[in-house]
């Protein structure tokens, strides 16, 4: 018992009267105390529930929906609230047992990394405490619209440059200094050349100087060119300002504006930084008439077309390991002992990259069924982080619509990406001058230019080409 309670001093606290009192004996607890003497409060603590970083990507989250409501008590490890990262939806589990006492951002909307969203008590008698705090956090969040007041506040202060019009009448502070020219090196040679007596000339440049215009007027030259290139000079300043606003777009009568979820928001930040990445194209026509074949075996088992090719795809990187090696820092090669083949699915609202991890050690019926696993996780939003981005390579299919050919854009953080078209007949000529008709699929591989050369791509294509043709080591 000496023990547990020694434990648990730490959360004590203890009045001021207490604070001259070097040590507190444990059985000071099971005394009963004088009178007018105080005794130790245990108080309960009052925790935050942040909202977590979900992935390594994710910035901020969106609260999908509270599973419990405030007032409900909660146990460790109950699932509190489900967030929707940049990938996928999740469950929050909390850390401590105690009261969902304030819930701090609502369902459908977003809070940053790291700030809280809710608040836990560990006894009722703490639940208004908690809710003043997460009122004050609430009432706290508005205050960003401040510095817009205070920004507009300056604006009145543009009104400085008045005094640049009372700098006219400057002239005057030029007699201050009698027998003193104030004049412009240019000036001075144009009063010489034009034989101008400068010292009777009445400056109206600043503080009185003599400008190039005061001698031409002087000499009866008319300065009307330069005052009026002087003029859309000055006016072409303020000009300068607009050319910022070509940002917005024109707005087409009826349009409506629908704000990115926040995994759009992540595929865009993704698009972008690959942008980056110095890349080049590759494309290579395979013929699939034996692939066909297999495939018609093994469907009524459960296989899928994407299966088949993530397969071979994985049989083939295993030769040829540069092309699932991945280029983190633009100084060196990072070659990935795991080949994990990314496949692109399309879902509601996004696009998402479900892994099939080790893919080349998976036989062909456990592939597909971890395939369709995925498949319905991804769907449901349910995968978590290391079954979306821990691909090496990535493989992006749209045969199935019909797609004959396109290009893919290489995801952050991988060294290729396939894109594969769709199996169509077409006419081949043999060496022999024969025609005949074999059904063929064209795929374009985009790649990082810094670690993947065209030799390794080429070489890796041809031997992707023999397994597709050669499918019979698929089923090995």
């Amino acid at each position: 018992m000496s023990s547990l309670l020694q434990s648990r001093t730490p959360s004590l606290s203890f009045s001021s009267s207490l604070c001259s009192t070097p040590v507190i004996r444990p059985s000071a607890f099971f005394l009963k105390p004088r009178s007018g003497s105080r005794i130790p409060v245990v108080r309960a603590k009052i925790r935050e529930i942040f909202m977590p970083a979900l992935s390594s990507t994710m910035t901020e989250g969106k609260i999908v929906s509270w599973i419990k409501s405030e007032g409900d008590v909660l146990s460790k490890g109950e699932s509190v609230v489900v967030v929707e990262s940049d990938k996928a939806d999740m469950d929050v589990e909390t850390f401590y047992d105690g009261i969902l006492a304030a819930i701090v951002v609502n369902e459908g909307e977003t809070a940053p990394v790291g700030t809280a969203i809710g608040i836990l008590a560990e006894t009722e008698d703490e639940i208004s405490e908690a809710k003043a705090k997460a009122t004050s956090q609430s009432s706290s969040a508005p205050s960003p619209s401040a510095p817009n007041v205070e920004e507009s506040s300056p604006a009145p202060k543009v009104d400085a440059p008045s005094p640049a019009v009372a700098a006219a009448p400057a002239p005057t502070s030029a007699p201050s200094t009698p027998g003193k020219v104030v004049a412009t090196p240019y000036a001075k040679k144009l009063a010489k050349q034009h034989k101008v007596d400068i010292g009777k000339l009445v400056g109206t440049g600043p503080f009185g100087r003599i400008t190039p215009e005061d001698v031409e007027k002087a000499a009866g030259i008319t300065p009307a060119p330069k005052s009026n290139v002087a003029v859309p000079a000055a006016s072409a300043a303020p000009a300068a300002v607009p050319p910022k606003a070509p940002a917005s777009f024109p707005e087409i009568p009826g349009s409506t504006v629908v704000p990115f979820t926040t995994m759009q928001a992540a595929v865009s930040k993704n698009m972008v930084e690959s942008l980056s990445v110095p890349t080049f194209r590759v494309g290579y026509p395979i013929a699939t008439d034996a692939l066909d074949a297999l495939y018609e075996k093994v469907k009524p088992k459960g296989v899928t077309m994407t299966a088949l090719l993530a397969k071979a795809t994985a049989m083939a990187l295993a030769q040829h390991p540069v092309v699932n090696a991945t280029c983190k820092d633009g100084k060196s090669f990072t070659y990935n002992s795991s080949i994990n083949i990314a496949v692109a699915v399309a879902i509601n609202g996004g696009l998402i990259t479900p892994v099939l991890q080790d893919a080349d050690k998976l036989d062909l019926y456990l592939l597909s069924q971890k395939w369709k696993e995925l498949v319905e996780k991804a769907r449901a939003k349910q995968l978590q982080p290391n079954e979306y981005n821990s691909g090496t390579f990535t493989l992006s299919n749209l045969g199935m619509f019909g797609v004959d050919r396109f290009d893919a854009i290489l995801p952050p953080g991988q060294g290729a990406i396939m894109a594969v078209g769709a199996s169509k007949p077409t006419v081949i000529a043999d060496k022999d001058g024969f025609f005949s008709v074999k059904n063929k699929m064209l795929v374009n591989v985009t790649a990082d230019h810094r670690i993947i050369y065209g030799a390794d791509l080429a070489a890796f294509l041809q031997t992707f080409s023999k397994i597709i043709e050669n499918p019979e080591s698929l089923t090995m």
